[in-house]
């Protein structure tokens, strides 16, 4: 009862479109090819040889100077120092979801750790010019094989991202955290799943009672298994919080290995869990050692020392285009440039956040009722927005004066979205967590920002991210926020959110035949 593997169900596509040409029959089957596992290590290996060989045969070749004997030996040497590095260990791109920047980034490291041993055994041969030699080693190194592996991880993130490559999963667990899993593999298809079932002999008894709003149909128990995996053809199954005794799914693990199908777990306790928790070991037991974030730490007073400084620059660098805005503002409606609002920042402290006047009248807002489980923001009540005001909602440059926040010390460049005090109040009552994301300063952009929790979307979606910014900080957390940040601004990018909300995913009906569709 080994599901079908990708190669076979290729080939019946084949038969079922035999005028498809020849060209589109390539491409589908190096995409499938492409998304499994082992042939995704292997393609990359094989095609960062290739460039890394090739980059170290042009670097030297390329100055004839440089053509001595030991040269072209070190050269030789080279490329397969930097495929080991790159090799060695489990790397971002064998994870479900990896961006352009952390290929580029993992590439550029391990060729510059190639680069520093290569210099090193260039000076212990007597090498000529071994630093100019390792410097035309590491450039033509980093073009080559970055390049090669940029373009690699987007074919295979596009193939992912096609409904026809997207990989049958199945789910063990049918309880909130199940759900959520399965809505958010729905609303982003970059995962390159696709969740055919649930296996719940009780489905909302387990920890974690599910809501029951899921359209995903429950299969059966974990013991129909491997009829569910015949059924759906499923390649993946994800264990997450059940009802069954942890025993009971050890099994279902062992046996999800014979049958041929890719495991993942949701460990438990997750809330807790970030990208520096260690894997130990007593004796056989795996032992999982945490490493929480400390808003208090150095690294986050270096933070808020770098988001003054920057602040004050990109302040000074746009001080002509705030002060045309400025006058565009009180040019096209009555009243100031700037609007201000009490907003509650780190610990609870409020303060008053600046922006552009972007409405006729700000005192006076009109009858608003905040739908039930979503944030505020964006059109609230009457739009009185302004033309020039609506205009800038739409590039963020109403956000500009947020700057002074910064230079303040009252918000950081990054961080989560600050909100108003009475909105604080009542979701600290609702929405779990929800006070745990004032453990550090709000931020002019934020994780759930680029991720598309923006106005008036899920408060408990962005309360999940905020958390995960704040558990996982890094300055590279940072500098890809803002790079995101950058990219959506220019309309560069679009966030999972957005298109889940242009391309929504059909909804399956459930099991025994009833069509009646639950609303997710």
């Amino acid at each position: 009862m080994t599901p079908q593997p990708v190669g076979s169900q290729i080939a019946q596509s084949r038969l079922s479109s035999a005028r498809r040409p020849l060209a589109g029959e390539v491409a589908l089957a190096a995409a499938a090819h492409v998304i499994e596992p082992r042939a995704w290590a292997r393609t990359r290996f094989l095609v960062d040889l290739l460039m890394l060989t090739l980059a170290s045969s042009a670097a030297v070749f390329a100055a004839p100077d440089l053509g001595t004997a030991p040269n072209r030996v070190l050269a030789a040497f080279f490329p397969i120092v930097a495929v080991a590095i790159l090799h060695a260990r489990r790397t971002l791109e064998e994870r479900l979801q990896v961006s352009v920047l952390d290929a580029a980034v993992n590439v550029t490291g391990a060729v510059s750790s190639a680069a520093v041993l290569t210099l090193a055994a260039a000076s212990a041969v007597g090498a000529v010019h071994p630093v100019g030699l390792t410097l035309r080693l590491w450039l033509f190194a980093v073009v080559y094989a970055g390049l090669a592996r940029v373009v690699l991880v987007s074919v295979r993130a596009q193939a992912a991202a096609t409904s026809a490559f997207s990989v049958p999963t199945l789910i063990i667990g049918a309880g909130s955290v199940g759900e959520r899993l399965a809505r958010r593999i729905s609303d982003d298809h970059r995962y390159g799943m696709r969740v055919v079932g649930f296996l719940d002999a009780e489905p909302g008894a387990g920890p974690g009672a599910s809501s029951g709003t899921s359209a995903v149909p429950v299969l059966g128990g974990s013991q129909d298994l491997a009829a569910a995996v015949a059924q759906t053809s499923a390649r993946r199954v994800i264990v997450a919080f059940s009802s069954e005794p942890d025993r009971v799914l050890a099994g279902k693990i062992r046996e999800c290995q014979k049958l041929g199908v890719e495991v993942s777990l949701v460990p438990r306790m997750f809330e807790s869990i970030n990208g520096r928790a260690t894997l130990d070991r007593v004796g056989a037991l795996p032992l999982l050692s945490l490493r929480p974030t400390n808003p208090r730490s150095l690294e986050f007073a270096v933070k808020h020392g770098l988001d003054r400084v920057i602040g004050f620059l990109a302040l000074v660098a746009a001080a002509p285009v705030m002060a045309a805005i400025a006058a565009g503002v009180r040019l096209t409606s009555p009243g100031h440039a700037l609007f201000r609002q009490r907003r509650v920042g780190r610990d609870g402290r409020e303060f008053e956040v600046l922006k552009f006047r972007t409405m006729y009248d700000t005192s006076a807002p009109g009858p608003f009722e905040l739908p039930q489980g979503c944030a505020p923001g964006g059109i609230e009540g009457d739009d009185r927005r302004t033309r020039f005001g609506g205009w800038l909602r739409d590039t963020s440059l109403d956000e500009l004066p947020q700057l002074i926040n910064v230079v303040r010390g009252e918000m950081s460049l990054v961080g989560p979205r600050p909100e108003r005090p009475e909105f604080v109040e009542r979701f600290a009552g609702e929405v779990a967590r929800y006070a745990e994301r004032h453990r550090v300063k709000s931020g002019i952009t934020g994780w759930a920002q680029v991720n598309g929790l923006r106005g008036q979307t899920s408060i408990s979606d962005r309360v999940e991210w905020d958390n995960y910014y704040i558990q996982n900080w890094s300055f590279g957390l940072d500098l890809r926020i803002a790079l995101l940040t950058v990219a959506e601004l220019l309309r560069l990018r679009r966030s999972p959110v957005e298109r889940a909300r242009e391309h929504p995913p059909p909804v399956p009906t459930r099991a025994g035949g009833d069509h009646a569709a639950r609303n997710d």
